[in-house]
């Protein structure tokens, strides 16, 4: 169509037509900005159980990448069922995020059961900091303070491991900092529910002689 023949066209041109506003994910979605206004970010943990499969760990946080959800930590480990996994997510999102990442990740085939963690749920990672040596003493009596234990000890470094809440450890962290902290490593936030919830929705414990329910989301 040639330029004379657009401009014939009934209608506005087509720089004075209403344009969409919003931002687009990844995969090309345009996100409401009035939705995603409405909401605000909280932390939230969510807990999932997975069946020991090659490349589960992969998935589900190759799944959390593409679609832009923003973690903060991701942990797995064994569970009390043989041949099962706990994945332990911190993010930070709004609600319609949270319930999001609830919902893709029960779509992935290993992913038995998924769930935000009830409550206030207990909470607790590792932390290994390594730090100058040259005054072991004070090094040892701030490791005492906030119940560390000293992993080794040398004339130059000392490594130090660490366990507790994400505030205990970053205080701790803030009080090592005086000596000079030459590396670290976190593990990241685990947690289970409180009392008698399962961490994970229809969790089963091992002893229970029955399977976890399938996340039916």
């Amino acid at each position: 169509m040639s330029g004379e023949e657009a401009a014939g066209m009934p209608g506005p041109a087509p720089d004075e037509r209403p344009q969409p506003e919003g931002r687009r994910n990844l995969e090309g979605h345009r996100i409401d900005p009035v939705v995603e206004a409405e909401h605000d970010s909280r932390r939230a943990v969510i807990s999932a159980l997975v069946e020991d499969e090659p490349g589960v760990l992969a998935r589900v946080s190759g799944l959390v990448s593409r679609r832009q959800f923003n973690i903060e930590s991701l942990t797995v480990g064994p569970t009390t069922v043989e041949g099962h996994s706990r994945i332990t997510m911190v993010v930070e999102e709004t609600d319609p995020g949270i319930d999001q990442i609830e919902k893709q990740m029960a779509k992935l085939k290993p992913v038995i059961s998924v769930g935000e963690v009830s409550g206030s749920a207990v909470t607790s990672e590792l932390v290994l900091l390594k730090v100058h040596g040259e005054e072991p003493d004070k090094v040892h009596a701030v490791s005492e303070m906030y119940d560390g234990q000293t992993l080794d000890a040398g004339p130059e470094t000392i490594t130090v491991q660490l366990t507790g809440d994400e505030s205990k450890i970053d205080d701790a962290i803030d009080a090592f900092d005086q000596f000079g902290i030459i590396e670290i490593a976190r593990t990241g936030q685990t947690a289970l529910a409180r009392g008698n919830i399962p961490t994970a929705p229809g969790e089963k414990p091992g002893t229970a002689g029955e399977p976890t329910t399938p996340n039916t989301q």
